[in-house]
C-alpha cells in the first residue's frame, strides 16, 4: 500500500508525484508530530481531510504536514539553532556509546525539543549502562557549552529536565542500586533527593562528581565525532525533523565507538 507525496511545485500533472511506502509517511509523520496531543493531531487530520475534499483529491503527506506546522508558532532562528545543537548533542553521544537506534529528532516547537531514543534490551541495570545513560543525559548541556559557548536552562530547571534525571540517576547509583563509593551495600531510598542533599553534602559531591564527569565524557565524545554532529545539527537545523533514517545515517557516516 502506498500514498502519494507531492513533490510538484509547478503545476505538473499527477504522474509527476512519488510514491511512498505507508510505513515510511507515518514515521515522517510521527517525528514531524513530536509534543502534540492526541486532540491536536485529531484536528490536523481534520483539516487535512477538507483540504484534500476541496481540493477534489485525495489526501497528502504536505496536508498533514503544514497542518502540524500551523498549530506552531514558528521558532526564532537563534532558539533554533540551540535546539539543533543540544539534540544532536543527545544523539551523538547516545549512537556513540551504542545504547541503541535514534528513532527521530523535533526542534520544530517553540516549547522545546524533542528526541525518540531507542535502548538496547541488553547490557541494562550494570554499573556501565548507568554510566552511559548519565553521559547521554549531558551530551546536549556539553553541545551547547562547546559549541554555543554557554549553557541555557533547557537541560534542566524542570523535573523532568535533562538535569533532573541525571541527577536522580547518580543519586540512585550511591544510594540504591550498590553502586556507590561509600557504603554501597546499603539501600537507603529516598523520594526527595535535595532534600538529603542538604543534610549530606558529602553525598552531593559524589553526585555530582559523577555528573561533572559524565559531562566530560560527553564533551570529549562530541570532540572526536566533531564532523559527525556538526553535520547532523545542521540537518537537523535545515529541516526541523528528522526521521531515524535519515538521523542513523548521518550518525553511521564515519567514526569509532568510544
Amino acid at each position: 500500500m502506498t500514498v502519494t507525496h507531492n513533490t510538484n511545485t509547478t503545476g505538473a500533472p499527477a504522474a509527476a508525484q512519488q510514491a511512498y511506502p505507508v510505513d515510511d509517511i507515518l514515521r515522517r509523520l510521527a517525528t514531524r508530530a513530536m509534543g502534540l496531543t492526541g486532540a491536536d493531531i485529531e484536528r490536523v487530520v481534520r483539516e487535512a481531510r477538507l483540504t484534500a475534499r476541496r481540493g477534489k483529491r485525495t489526501i497528502r503527506f504536505e496536508d498533514i504536514e503544514d497542518g502540524i506546522r500551523s498549530n506552531r508558532p514558528p521558532v526564532p532562528i537563534d532558539l533554533r539553532y540551540r535546539f539543533s545543537i543540544h539534540e544532536a548533542g543527545h544523539a551523538v553521544v547516545h549512537h556513540a556509546l551504542d545504547l541503541g537506534p535514534v528513532r527521530g529528532l523535533n526542534i520544530d516547537t517553540g516549547q522545546g525539543a524533542y528526541n525518540l531514543l531507542g535502548f538496547h534490551p541488553s547490557g541494562t541495570d550494570t554499573r556501565a549502562w548507568f554510566e552511559s545513560m548519565l553521559t547521554m543525559l549531558m551530551g546536549g548541556r556539553a553541545a551547547e557549552a562547546l559549541v554555543l559557548k554557554r549553557v541555557s536552562s533547557g537541560s534542566g530547571g524542570t523535573d523532568d529536565s535533562d538535569l533532573a534525571r541525571a541527577t536522580r540517576i547518580a543519586f540512585d547509583m550511591e544510594r540504591t542500586l550498590g553502586f556507590g563509593t561509600e557504603h554501597p551495600l546499603l539501600y537507603r531510598p529516598h523520594r526527595d533527593p535535595a532534600e538529603v542533599f542538604g543534610r549530606e553534602p558529602e553525598l552531593a559531591a559524589r553526585v555530582h562528581a559523577r555528573l561533572d564527569a559524565a559531562l566530560d565524557r560527553a564533551a570529549t565524545i562530541l570532540r572526536r565525532r566533531r564532523q559527525i554532529f556538526h553535520a547532523l545539527a545542521k540537518a537537523l537545523f535545515d529541516a526541523q525533523a528528522l526521521d531515524g533514517d535519515v538521523v542513523m545515517s548521518i550518525l553511521n557516516g564515519s567514526g569509532d565507538r568510544v
